[in-house]
Formats: structure tokens, C-alpha cells, sequence
């Protein structure tokens, strides 16, 4: 948790944002969630927004905020004695609430009548998107609506949650505090660690799943553990695989995509791409030198005021170039970018948010998220998945991804449907169908005149960096 001054601030903040409205806004935390049967649960995690303006991190709370009023109260019970019993001592309600600078608490079972006298006197109840299901029943119970209209329905949103609501919070976690760049800094420190250790555990004959375990060890030594599932993987094709059974091969390519969460629950998230023998091939060197460029290219030109969207255009056209000079493309780059070819070979857009969440924000809604009133999502493949398309600005943390995969049932797609016909070489991509893919990732903070990459020491990116790691590992 942070000091106590700090959630008192942001929910000012808050209120300032929703002068206008009327009504109260209403936060639910997480509960635990069993995995086999009620006492044996899943791994706890707290709601995130729930994190950003109570930061207790403990099951089963609520508040609400009076938006006229300004009244703010904490509902949830105190432990008893069978709860000890397990657990210990735990603190009282009155003190966690005190200790984020709230003043009033209520029983947990007064939540509903609380929120049912607001709603007989025709008062407006502000909510956010459920991102458990859980949540989304006690919505349901106190608000009327079916659960499965609490969530957010794709990147739209959820129509039934308050967008004022959602718009604030938006634009309050999009910039990140001083305290709050320093827990990503500090989790990316952590990332950066779990990733040298996977590097070093990289032999041919050792089984995938050993290097999850050692790597994701360290995140658990020193943090809350991964930010998301592992994706450790010889097949990058295939962007989220997280299937490690297999046995490292010489003159592979391994893809690892993994991060840390730190104690305070900020998120970090690197890729790197090692070719599985410590040295690449001509071909891996010249496709990992294509990725590289358009990565430190995409860095160059992230500055406040700069849309992402087009520094996602930037590295899609300098990879057109690229490829392009190898045979597997051709005609005009700005040509061949508004046609969508990069998707081809790109079918992710170049970055998203991350802050408490890995994908930042998410469950309000990508497009509300990742998108400025004015912006459109592309319905391209690769141009239309970009999370990140914001004019960016001071405080920023959005991640640098580019990658090239060639997935031979899309390359295949394409040449049936005669997509990318007159521009794309789809005889000389045979050659590539047993390739895999690369991806290469940092964390960067966009500052006030231009970025930093988040962390440490950075890990090698250049293909001489890794080679070089590799070498004295």
C-alpha cells in the first residue's frame, strides 16, 4: 500500500472528475475464489480499481462515495474468532479504513439496503465493468441487471457500468504517480531477473518447463509472482503459448514473454527472442535484425504529444522495408501500410497500457482505454488489435513489442482469398513455414520530453547482445 495521503488524494481527485454527476459511485472488491472447493482457493488477488482508491488488500470489501456529498464508506466485516483461529489476529474494518483515510464503515450485509435506498430515491449508482463473476452477481443483486450484462462486451465497453465513471478513472490511472513508477520500476527490476534466469537456463536436451519454474521462482522470491501465465515457447508463432512440455532443439528460436507483479501488484512485461543453440542462423539473424530496428525505432519516436497509432505505422512501414529488401514483399511501403500487409506479419499491434494490470485497464473497456474520442479502430488485422493508439503524454507506461511471425495457415488464408495478391511473395514464404516468429518487448514511461525504458540494466536486444549473453552464460 501506499501512505494513506495518497488514496485520500486520488478519490478528491475522483470527485473533482464527476462534479457534475449526481448519485453515488459504488466500488467492489474481490473475493476469494475457490478452485476445487470453498477452502481451497485460487491464488488472491484484489480488484484493481479497488487497489488504486482503498488499496486494502483484503476479500470481501465495498464502499461508496457520495458524489454530492462527498460521504465516503467502507462496507465489510470484521474477522471472527474462526477466522483467527486459521489466520491470526487480523485487523478491524475501522483501522484498514482509517488507514486509507476513511472515516465511516458499515457491515457488509448493509451494502444492499445502502444501495436499494438510493435507487427508491431515484439516485443514480455510478459502477464500473465486473472482472469476476462473482462481482458481477453481487451487481446483479443490487442493481437489477442480468450479471452478464456487468462486463464489458469485447473492446466496446460495458453498456450497463456509468462511462462518467469509467472515463475518470480512465484518465486518472493512464498517468502514472512518482510512487507509481516507482513500483514499475521496481517490478521491472524483477522482470529483468526472471528473464536473465530463463536465458542462462537455456540447453539444448532440458525440458521448456524447467526454465518456467526457475524463472518464475525468482518472481515469487521477491514479488507476488508472474503478471500473467508465461508464454515460454520454440513455437512464437503461436503468440499465446503456454504449453512447456516440450524438449529444447538446436537451431530453434524461443520466444519468452513473461513478467513479474511486485508486493504492491504493479505489473512488468519483456519479451525476448534466443535462438535455442546461442547463436542465430543467417536467416534468424536477418528477420531478429528486421524486429530489432523497428523496436528501437518505435522507442525514437515515443514523445508526449506523438498518437501511438503512428508510431505503430512507423515500425509496420520500416518492416515493409525490410522485408521487402528480402524478397517477401514488394510494391510502395505507404502502399503496402494502408493495404494492411503488415498484418500479415504483425497481427498485434505494437504496445498496450501497463501499470496494476499487465494490460492495463482492460475490463473498462479496450476502446475506452487505449483510444482518444477522436480516434477510430482500424478493422485491419495486426493495425485493428493495437491496445495503445492514445496521443500520448507525460506519465505514460505502454509496452514496446514488434515482432515478425510467419504462420503458415494465415500466410495460406491470404493466398486463397487473394489477399495481399500483387504484394506479397507467397511462393518465397514456403521457405519460411518451419521459421516460428520473433518478438522483442520492453516498459516505457513516456516523460516530459521524450522516454525512458522502465527497469534496470537492460536486458540484450541487439542480436550481438544476445549472442554475447549467451556466449559468457
Amino acid at each position: 500500500m501506499f501512505s494513506r495521503e495518497t488514496y485520500i488524494t486520488r478519490r478528491r481527485e475522483l470527485l473533482r472528475k464527476l462534479s457534475g454527476e449526481k448519485g453515488i459511485a459504488l466500488f467492489v472488491g474481490n473475493a476469494d475464489s475457490p478452485a476445487q472447493y470453498r477452502d481451497n482457493c485460487y491464488k488472491w488477488r484484489q480488484d484493481s480499481n479497488w487497489l488504486y482508491f482503498f488499496g486494502i488488500d483484503e476479500p470481501q470489501f465495498a464502499a461508496t462515495i457520495d458524489l454530492e456529498s462527498g460521504e465516503e464508506i467502507i462496507f465489510a466485516d470484521d474477522f471472527g474468532i474462526d477466522d483467527i483461529i486459521w489466520m491470526g489476529p487480523m485487523p478491524s474494518v475501522q483501522s484498514l479504513a482509517e488507514g486509507v483515510g476513511v472515516a465511516k464503515t458499515e457491515p457488509a450485509a448493509k451494502l444492499s439496503w445502502y444501495i436499494s435506498d438510493a435507487l427508491i430515491k431515484g439516485r443514480p449508482v455510478h459502477f464500473l465493468p465486473a472482472s469476476r463473476y462473482y462481482n458481477a452477481q453481487r451487481l446483479s443483486s443490487m442493481l437489477g441487471f442480468a450479471p452478464e450484462e456487468l462486463f464489458s462486451a469485447g473492446k466496446a465497453g460495458c453498456p450497463r457500468a456509468s462511462l462518467p465513471l469509467v472515463k475518470a478513472v480512465v484518465e486518472m490511472r493512464l498517468v502514472k504517480s512518482p510512487e507509481e513508477i516507482a513500483a514499475i520500476d521496481a517490478a521491472c527490476v524483477l522482470g529483468q531477473k526472471m528473464h536473465t534466469v530463463a536465458r542462462k537456463g537455456i540447453r539444448l536436451g532440458r525440458v521448456e518447463q524447467e526454465i518456467v519454474g526457475e524463472m518464475e521462482g525468482v518472481t515469487l522470491a521477491e514479488g507476488w509472482g508472474v503478471s500473467f501465465a508465461t508464454i515460454l515457447t520454440q513455437h512464437g508463432e503461436i503468440f499465446h503459448c503456454h504449453s512447456h512440455e516440450a524438449v529444447i532443439e538446436p537451431g530453434r528460436l524461443m520466444v519468452i514473454d513473461a513478467g513479474a507483479e511486485s508486493n504492491e501488484h504493479y505489473a512488468s512485461d519483456f519479451t525476448r527472442t534466443y535462438p535455442t543453440g546461442g547463436k542465430y542462423t543467417s536467416r534468424q539473424r536477418d528477420i531478429y535484425q528486421i524486429v530489432y530496428e523497428c523496436h528501437e525505432l518505435a522507442f525514437s519516436l515515443t514523445k508526449p504529444g506523438v498518437a501511438y497509432r503512428d508510431v505503430h505505422l512507423a515500425a509496420a512501414r520500416h518492416m515493409l522495408v525490410r522485408l521487402g529488401e528480402l524478397g517477401l514483399v514488394h510494391g510502395d511501403p505507404d502502399e503496402m501500410v494502408a493495404a494492411g500487409i503488415a498484418g500479415l506479419f504483425m497481427p498485434h499491434g505494437l504496445g498496450h497500457n501497463m501499470g496494476l494490470d499487465v494490460h492495463d485497464m482492460e475490463d473498462l473497456g479496450e476502446n475506452l482505454v487505449g483510444y482518444d474520442p477522436d480516434q477510430t479502430r482500424s478493422t485491419q488485422l495486426g493495425l485493428g488489435s493495437l491496445r495503445m493508439a492514445r496521443r500520448l503524454q507525460p506519465g505514460n507506461v505502454v509496452t514496446d513489442e514488434p515482432g515478425i511471425y510467419f504462420i503458415p495457415d494465415l500466410i495460406e488464408l491470404w493466398k486463397k482469398e487473394g489477399t495481399g495478391t500483387g504484394m506479397v511473395n507467397f511462393d518465397k514464404l514456403k521457405e519460411y513455414y518451419d521459421f516460428g516468429g520473433i518478438r522483442l518487448e520492453d516498459d516505457v514511461l513516456v516523460t516530459d520530453d521524450g522516454a525512458r525504458r522502465l527497469g534496470g540494466e537492460r536486458l540484450p536486444a541487439s542480436p550481438d547482445e544476445i549472442e554475447d549473453a549467451m556466449k559468457n552464460d
